[in-house]
């Protein structure tokens, strides 16, 4: 598809397994409709002229009734939509579950533009490239407003929230430049909020990544940087003068809360720490001083923040094995 081209086809091309299977499921679903329907307004066409006013046509009742031709017009209608609720049901759990493996990119939108950051720290602005044959996972943000990423050639949106993270997943298996777009109306210029979405092999992948000037560090590294930036060392490295739990090694291990409660810092806990700390969750054995981060820390240094942190909680795993 031409990059420039700014019209949306009816019927854009499929670049993924995925994309091809919901195509099927829209024409089979499409033609089944039309199989239910088109007889009807025959029929009542027909009726409509063959027994209009003043036509010499037989309106004698009969007595015939069939049991038989009225539960099939019921029953038949009702299997055959069946079919395509289980079909349907299955492509919508399947989109809900995460292979272990995908790639994650962050995205985040704004009006009216998306920026999109891999794992590696290389961000881009209203485009997008991914490898095919790789799961990938694009977990969105909104700053603003509603808006909505639609990526059509795989057949594919989802909403991005502001204070809220969602996330999609695909799998891609056609090479090729195509159009990325917000759905949701989200002011003045959500026109121009559009972008393209540039699908290659893995191994053009690596060396885009590479010609892009990807960071050595990769996200962890620039997490370390809004680590210091926003001076969280100030209270949580060794030697601080504030008493706050160290955050070395704090992702994945078990934390003891003031109600008595033991869970896992994972990431959600993370975020919601930074976020909102004196929501819920405290810590026991330390007393709660920390603001609150929310509406304070942008969603992209957030990322980036928990990336780091995350990245010395497995560096902690490791050195730990023996």
């Amino acid at each position: 598809m031409n990059p420039t081209d700014l019209a949306l086809r009816l019927w854009p091309a499929a670049a993924s397994a995925t994309a091809v299977e919901t195509d099927w499921l829209i024409l089979a679903f499409t033609v089944l409709t039309l199989l239910l329907t088109v007889p009807v307004f025959v029929a009542i066409t027909w009726f409509a002229i063959r027994y209009r006013q003043g036509e010499p046509a037989d309106r004698s009742h009969t007595g015939t009734r069939s049991m038989l031709i009225e539960i099939s017009w019921m029953l038949i209608p009702f299997l055959l939509t069946l079919i395509f609720f289980v079909w349907g049901a299955r492509l919508f759990f399947i989109s809900k579950q995460v292979p272990g493996d995908a790639m994650v990119v962050e995205a985040i939108g704004r009006q009216w533009m998306w920026k999109f950051q891999h794992p590696t720290g290389q961000s881009e602005i209203n485009d997008l490239h991914l490898p095919i044959g790789q799961p990938i996972k694009i977990r969105m943000i909104s700053q603003d407003v509603i808006h909505n990423l639609y990526l059509p050639a795989l057949r594919m949106q989802m909403a991005t929230l502001p204070d809220r993270y969602t996330e999609m997943w695909f799998k891609a298996d056609r090479t090729g430049t195509y159009r990325l777009y917000c759905s949701e109306y989200c002011g003045t210029d959500h026109s121009k909020m559009d972008g393209t979405l540039t699908l290659m092999t893995q191994a053009d992948y690596a060396a885009w990544l590479q010609n892009a000037g990807a960071q050595q560090g990769g996200q962890a590294g620039a997490g370390r940087v809004v680590y210091e930036s926003y001076a969280c060392g100030a209270c949580h490295d060794p030697g601080a003068t504030v008493r706050a739990p160290s955050l070395a090694g704090l992702y994945g291990r078990e934390v003891k809360l003031a109600d008595g409660r033991t869970i896992t810092a994972d990431e959600t806990y993370l975020r919601d720490k930074i976020l909102n700390p004196n929501r819920q969750k405290l810590a026991a054995d330390y007393k709660q001083v920390m603001p609150a981060f929310r509406n304070v820390i942008p969603p992209d240094d957030l990322d980036r923040l928990v990336a780091y942190l995350k990245s010395t909680g497995a560096t902690a795993q490791q050195e730990a094995k023996p």
